[in-house]
């Protein structure tokens, strides 16, 4: 399988930024559901209320599933890789 890698960047209510991959199947291109996804994990980390636009998230590269990511992008449709300050 392949993947498509969104990397997005999300200034927290603390004003620290958050750095995390949105992955999803190459064959998802829509923005809109890309975006919904990081708005969902974002909902799961208290930061709801912060937009996730372009201007945060951006396509970055298409690669190989690590074996880790694929039973969570087949039951939910992607995958959230975590960098900083996503705690």
């Amino acid at each position: 399988m392949q993947v498509a890698v969104w990397d997005t960047y999300v200034t927290k209510d603390d004003g620290s930024v958050m750095h995390f991959d949105i992955i999803t199947p190459h064959e998802v291109k829509d923005t809109a559901v890309i975006y919904g996804y990081g708005r969902e994990y974002l909902e799961t980390k208290g930061q709801e209320s912060h937009a996730l636009t372009a201007a945060e998230c951006r396509f970055c590269h298409i690669e190989a599933v690590k074996p880790h990511w694929e039973n969570e992008i087949r039951k939910k449709g992607y995958y959230i890789y975590e960098m900083e300050n996503c705690s």
